[in-house]
C-alpha cells in the first residue's frame, strides 16, 4: 500500500497526501464541506468556467507549501519534520472556516466575527477530535510560534495561499494576465533574521505577481457585474432576515433557518454552540434550494430578488470615481418604490451602494523584501591580490524594483458602486 493519496489536479498535476494526520484532515467532514462552497462565489456569472471550490484550492495551497519546504530546506533552512507537517496541515484549513459565496454570509446573516475567526474555532474543533494532532498547527496559524517565518508562509503578502489562488483562478477563468510564476516565487524564497524574503534573481517575478494580482481584483473579483450580482444576493439575505426577523413564515434550510431568525453576533458562537454547529452545516446548495423557494414566497421584495437570482437577472450598476450624491440616491429609491409597487422603505432593499478599494502592495501590511547582493572590494594583504566580499541586505521591492515606483505601488485605487434593480 503507497503511504500516500494521490489527486489529479487540473493546475498543478498529481498532489500527494501522505497518510496519516494530512489525509485525515482531508477526510474530515469539515474540509469535506469545501467542496460544496465555490472558490469565487458569484464570479461565474461572468467568467462561466470559475467553477471550482474551496476544496480544489486548499489542496493547491497544500501542494504550494510542500514545494515551499522543500525549497527552503534544500536552502539550509531547518524545519522539522513535525513543523512541516504542523504547515502543511495549517494551510490545508486556513479556509475551513468560509460561509457560502465567499464573504457574503459575514456581512449579511452574521456580525461581529470573520470567516479566519470562525476557520480557527473549526481548527479547534477538530483538534479536540485529533487528540491534540493539530496543536502545532494551530500555533503557528495563530503566530503564536517563534519561528515567525512559517506563519508568514500561511499568511503575508507572499504565502502560498495568494499563489494558488491566483493561479487557479486564472486558469479556470481563462484570465490568463493572472497566470503568475508561482514555482520561480518558491524557488526564490528565503529566510533572513526570521522573516521571509525574495532573492534578487526573484525580482522579476514578483513585479509581475503584484501586477498580475492588480489585474484579477479589477477583472474578477471586483468586474463590476460580479459585484452587482452579489449585491443582488446581499439584498435577498437582508430581505429574508427582515422578515424572518418580523415573524413571517421564510422557508429555509434547518441550517440557513437558524441564521435567518437568531441575530447571530461573535457572542453567539462563544455562547450557543448550535451556531457553529449550524455554520458547519451551511454551503452553497443551503442558499440555492431557499432561493428558488423565495421565487413564489408572498412578499414582493422577496420573490423579486430571488427570481433575479436565479434567472440571472442582474442588478444594473453604475462605477464612479467620486461618492453618489444622497439626493441622487434617495431619488432613485422613490423612483425604484413607485415602479414595483413598494414602498420607499422596501425599495432599499432594491438598491446597493458601495465603495470598493484595493491597492497592488501596501508596505504598512507587510512590506516584501528583495535579498540583494553586491560585492565590495576587499584587501587581504600587502603580497596578495585584492579580491571581493560579498554583501547581502533587504530593500523593500517599492525600492528595488525597476518597473515600479512607491506611488506606484502604494496608490490605492477606490471606485464607488451604485446597483440597483433594474426597472
Amino acid at each position: 500500500m503507497n503511504d500516500y493519496k494521490v489527486i489529479n489536479d487540473p493546475v498543478f498535476g498529481f498532489i500527494k497526501v501522505p497518510r496519516g494526520l494530512l489525509l485525515d484532515i482531508v477526510k474530515h467532514r469539515l474540509f469535506q464541506r469545501l467542496s460544496r462552497i465555490k472558490q469565487l462565489g458569484m464570479a461565474s456569472v461572468v467568467y462561466p468556467g470559475a467553477q471550482h471550490t474551496r476544496f480544489q484550492h486548499s489542496l493547491g495551497a497544500f501542494h504550494l507549501m510542500s514545494e515551499a519546504i522543500l525549497s527552503l530546506q534544500q536552502k539550509g533552512i531547518f524545519i522539522f519534520d513535525s513543523e512541516a507537517e504542523a504547515l502543511k496541515a495549517a494551510i490545508l484549513l486556513h479556509d475551513v472556516g468560509h460561509g457560502p459565496f465567499s464573504h457574503v454570509l459575514e456581512h449579511t446573516l452574521i456580525s461581529g466575527i470573520s470567516h479566519e475567526q470562525i476557520s480557527l474555532m473549526m481548527m479547534e474543533e477538530m483538534n479536540r477530535e485529533m487528540q491534540g494532532r493539530l496543536t502545532l498547527a494551530i500555533k503557528i496559524f495563530k503566530d503564536d510560534y517563534p519561528k515567525r517565518f512559517l506563519h508568514q508562509l500561511i499568511s503575508s503578502q507572499l504565502d502560498m495561499d495568494r499563489l494558488d489562488y491566483l493561479r487557479r483562478d486564472s486558469f479556470f477563468t481563462g484570465v490568463t494576465e493572472g497566470n503568475i510564476g508561482s514555482a520561480r516565487i518558491i524557488k526564490m524564497l528565503n529566510v533572513v533574521d526570521d522573516r521571509l524574503v525574495v532573492e534578487q534573481k526573484g525580482i522579476y517575478s514578483i513585479e509581475n505577481y503584484l501586477t498580475s494580482r492588480r489585474l484579477m481584483y479589477w477583472q474578477v473579483y471586483l468586474h463590476k457585474t460580479t459585484v452587482a450580482y452579489e449585491k443582488t444576493l446581499v439584498c435577498l439575505l437582508r430581505r429574508a432576515k427582515y422578515l424572518a426577523q418580523r415573524g413571517d413564515e421564510v422557508f429555509a434550510t434547518p441550517a440557513l433557518r437558524y441564521f435567518l431568525y437568531n441575530n447571530v453576533t461573535a457572542e453567539h458562537f462563544d455562547a450557543d454552540p448550535q451556531a457553529l454547529a449550524n455554520y458547519e452545516l451551511l454551503d452553497d446548495n443551503d442558499i440555492w434550494a431557499s432561493v428558488k423557494t423565495w421565487m413564489s414566497h408572498p412578499d414582493r421584495v422577496l420573490s423579486l430578488l430571488a427570481t433575479d437570482l436565479a434567472e440571472r437577472k442582474i442588478f444594473r450598476v453604475e462605477v464612479s470615481r467620486e461618492p453618489f450624491a444622497d439626493a441622487d440616491v434617495q431619488a432613485l429609491q422613490q423612483q425604484l418604490a413607485d415602479a414595483f409597487g413598494v414602498t420607499f422603505e422596501d425599495a432599499a432593499y432594491l438598491m446597493s451602494v458601495n465603495t470598493i478599494q484595493k491597492d497592488m502592495y501596501d508596505p504598512s501590511e507587510e512590506q516584501i523584501d528583495i535579498l540583494q547582493t553586491s560585492h565590495q572590494p576587499f584587501q587581504l594583504g600587502l603580497e596578495q591580490a585584492e579580491t571581493e566580499l560579498e554583501e547581502k541586505h533587504l530593500v523593500d521591492i517599492a525600492e528595488a524594483s525597476e518597473l515600479f515606483n512607491i506611488s506606484l505601488l502604494s496608490k490605492k485605487i477606490r471606485k464607488y458602486y451604485l446597483c440597483y434593480q433594474r426597472i
